[in-house]
């Protein structure tokens, strides 16, 4: 059982509760530590807004004389530096519908030990109080054009008016008979992940439940992870690492964001780099056939007139298969049949594109994915087409627009198959990738490597389950610690 020791800048206090010992910073300071004196937890509501004040001092030997203090130094270090930034980036794991508030509007309120009278936000004041577990504190929440922002601050005892100290009070009573400071005591993540996700994508590379294991993994292994969207990427820098989960392009925001994120010094996953080569179809050709990498016959042509067709139609036989430089899930490949087919289409693909890729046509009744991690194999799916289609991803089919998977153990992937996943990833670079190879009689051929890969709930992680999260943010974790901040 511990004793409770409430500590105020003046006799002036208004506490009437008599199941506590309450002093003043001075009878603190020269009274205690005591002789064989029983567990002591201290409330400390002294002023602390100062640096080397009375309330910092009042919690430094409190901490010294191990008695279990609220705040903490660390928590009123934390918020000295709130108060001095433009933007506080409180950055807590709720959803939107947590915040009461319309744009435009602004709302303001005292949290006083983790508890609010405006009953919509208890909430929100609980998690902030978590994050930030001093007595009082000043909330103000606002919705403006750019999003909703909170700012906190700490608020004085002493500063409440007469209607403010009984609300303190009323709280204070209920508090002091529960087992308090387990928050202050929890240990904190090391490291803030965002993870950027479009809720409004018809087919993210992860599905609402992957992105909660991804998150439960997170903690796991000290890491904070919380969903962002591009809307809320404004403030990136106040995190330590960036994990993509929304399709990726070049031109795009997701690209942007994982400049911007690397050049702040932030871990990615994607990073920029991955981004443009895997993004690029152009440059997988390339970087395949100078590196020996087998892949199908690929051409690349940068017109559609009379001679390029018979050039076209020298190499290949129909049908033919003409890509985009840029795409995903079978999104820019098309099938022709013959030479009209072959030539309307790339007049209509040229319109967009200054180069499009020839290649050649292999059926299978299946493709290969491999998950790689920093040059290891950590998943293996064999995707089949979809319902009477040449692909993975019918976009056109209102039903069945996808075909059916398998996932399996990376040791049951033949080793041709394997070896060539980690040799076309290793063109890329130590990301995570997915490679796509078509297996052919005895020969393999890889089609693609995709940067941010599909990993959904009971489809990658069908053989792994959780493990398979556990592997990307270890990952994190170990990339967070090497950059040593």
């Amino acid at each position: 059982m511990y004793k409770t020791i409430i500590v105020v800048d003046s006799q002036d206090h208004g506490i009437s509760e008599t199941d506590y010992t309450i002093v003043t910073f001075e009878e603190y300071l020269s009274a205690y530590p005591k002789k064989n004196e029983p567990k002591t937890r201290l409330l400390n509501l002294c002023d602390t807004e100062h640096y080397l004040s009375r309330g910092y001092y009042c919690s430094l030997l409190a901490e010294a004389r191990k008695h279990r203090v609220l705040p903490s130094v660390s928590t009123i270090n934390d918020l000295r530096a709130l108060s001095t930034e433009l933007s506080t980036g409180i950055r807590l794991n709720l959803p939107s519908s947590v915040f009461r508030i319309n744009e435009g509007e602004q709302v303001e309120m005292f949290i006083y030990l983790g508890w609010t009278e405006q009953e919509p936000w208890r909430k929100l004041a609980k998690q902030i109080f978590e994050k930030y577990s001093a007595p009082i504190l000043q909330l103000m929440v606002t919705h403006d054009a750019s999003g909703i922002r909170m700012s906190v601050k700490r608020y004085a005892h002493s500063s409440l008016n007469e209607i403010e100290k009984i609300k303190f009070n009323n709280q204070l009573n209920s508090f002091s008979k529960e087992v308090w400071s387990n928050a202050a005591s929890k240990k904190s993540p090391r490291w803030d992940l965002a993870i950027l996700v479009n809720p409004d994508e018809a087919q993210p590379p992860s599905d609402k439940e992957a992105i909660k294991r991804f998150i439960k993994a997170a903690e796991k292994v000290g890491i904070h992870a919380e969903t962002i969207t591009a809307e809320q990427a404004n403030h990136i820098s106040q995190f330590d690492a960036l994990f993509i989960r929304e399709t990726t392009a070049i031109d795009h925001h997701t690209y942007r964001l994982a400049r911007k994120a690397e050049q702040e010094g932030l871990v990615v996953i994607d990073d920029p780099t991955s981004i443009l080569r895997c993004c690029n179809k152009v440059y997988l050709h390339d970087a395949f056939s100078y590196n020996g990498v087998p892949a199908p016959k690929t051409h690349v042509v940068i017109n559609a007139d009379e001679e390029s067709l018979t050039r076209i139609e020298a190499e290949f036989t129909y049908p033919i298969v003409l890509k985009m430089p840029e795409g995903s899930f079978s999104k820019g490949v098309y099938k022709v049949a013959d030479r009209q087919e072959l030539k309307e289409k790339l007049e209509e693909l040229f319109a967009d594109t200054a180069l499009v890729l020839v290649q050649e046509y292999l059926y299978t009744d299946y493709d290969w994915r491999v998950g790689v991690l920093n040059g290891r194999a950590i998943y293996a799916c064999r995707y089949h087409m979809a319902r009477n289609h040449w692909q993975i991803y019918n976009h056109d089919a209102k039903r069945f627009n996808s075909g059916g998977f398998e996932t399996l153990p990376t040791f049951e992937v033949p080793k041709k198959v394997l070896d060539a996943a980690l040799k076309a990833s290793a063109m890329i670079g130590k990301g995570l990738y997915g490679v796509d190879i078509k297996q052919k009689d005895s020969h393999v051929y890889v089609i693609e490597v995709n940067d941010n890969p599909s990993i959904d709930h009971k489809v990658e992680d069908l053989y792994l389950g959780n493990e398979l999260y556990m592997l990307v943010m270890q990952e994190f974790a170990d990339r967070l610690e090497k950059r040593g901040r």
